[in-house]
């Protein structure tokens, strides 16, 4: 069996934990597409589920584990029954997060992954592929979380709690775009970043109250504490959305967001994005025409995971941490 090169960690523990390993090269199949992985990056979902913090029943998998959910690529092989891609296509995607039957989930830190056709798209024509790689995880929640969950309206006001980072820098610009009037809450060091990316508004959330912000149409939140707090910030009519929960007090933080249903069209509306190929060629599309900015904090090479780890936990990142394979 051929073996590839992956990002691996046999314990759940700090970023030294993670190292560059081998595991078997994934088979094609004939309703699969196999992609040559060329960059990646790390997501903050993937430090949590590498230091152990959550509760055993969402631990669950044999170890090695590997990590990575988006990827960006060049397709080598095509299933007999795939007719949509062709050997040589640039592609970029995000992965399932379903086990299978060994227990295992596919992950994109490595060589290669092999894929279904609808959870791929064309990548950029107009970027590389680590400043591409930037893009499919946090545009993809934006578009969900503002168009189709919280139906984002031209001139509406918006509120982005965790700005600079993956997910938020991608929903400042994607509410630019969708022409709502963003504030942005972020690190000190960060405010004129988020500024530049369209926010009419940029606040220190170390010093600045919530209660001194307004009132707002939608309030998107990709940091996960204190969601009652920002969901009073609502106007009325207001949606609130939350891509990410309070991993230190899950059960009292998933248990906020299921009682918020009382509140009804006002409810804190938590989604995790799934594969989409119509969506990705959409942010496909926004990208080369220059309605989304990649945003690359810091690249590393596959062989230094643990180093791009360290960094997203460091704090103060502006965009994404990219993982390269082409080393």
């Amino acid at each position: 069996m051929t073996e590839m090169r992956a990002a691996l960690f046999d314990r759940y523990g700090p970023p030294d934990v993670l190292y560059e390993g081998t595991v078997p090269r994934p088979v094609t199949g004939r309703d699969r597409v196999l992609v040559r992985v060329l960059a990646a990056t790390v997501n903050g979902g993937e430090l949590v589920l590498r230091s152990g913090a959550l509760p055993s029943w969402f631990m669950r998998g044999p170890f090695p584990r590997q990590t990575g959910l988006d990827f960006v690529g060049e397709v080598v092989e095509v299933g007999d029954a795939v007719t949509t891609y062709s050997v040589g296509d640039r592609v970029w995607g995000l992965l399932e997060e379903k086990p299978d039957e060994s227990g295992q989930t596919l992950r994109s830190l490595a060589e290669y992954v092999a894929v279904p056709p609808d959870c791929l798209a064309p990548a950029p024509r107009t970027l590389d592929p680590a400043q591409a790689a930037t893009l499919p995880v946090g545009s993809l929640t934006a578009l969900i979380g503002l168009r189709h969950k919280a139906g984002l309206r031209d001139g509406e006001r918006l509120l982005v709690r965790g700005a600079a980072g993956g997910v938020g820098s991608a929903v400042v610009q994607m509410g630019v775009a969708l022409g709502a009037k963003v504030t942005a809450l972020a690190g000190a060091t960060t405010l004129d970043f988020v500024t530049g990316l369209g926010a009419a508004e940029a606040h220190d959330y170390r010093t600045t109250s919530p209660d001194d912000l307004g009132r707002f149409d939608v309030v998107f939140d990709t940091v996960g504490t204190e969601l009652p707090r920002y969901r009073r910030l609502l106007a009325p009519g207001g949606r609130m959305i939350a891509a990410r929960f309070d991993t230190d007090h899950l059960v009292r933080s998933l248990a906020t967001i299921a009682a918020s249903a009382v509140h009804g069209r006002s409810r804190i509306r938590f989604f995790r994005g799934a594969p989409d190929a119509a969506l990705l060629n959409e942010i496909s599309e926004m990208a080369d025409t220059g309605v989304l900015r990649p945003l690359v904090d810091e690249s590393f090479p596959l062989s230094r995971v643990a180093d791009a780890h360290r960094r997203l936990e460091q704090g103060g990142v502006r965009g994404k941490v990219v993982v390269t394979l082409t080393d």
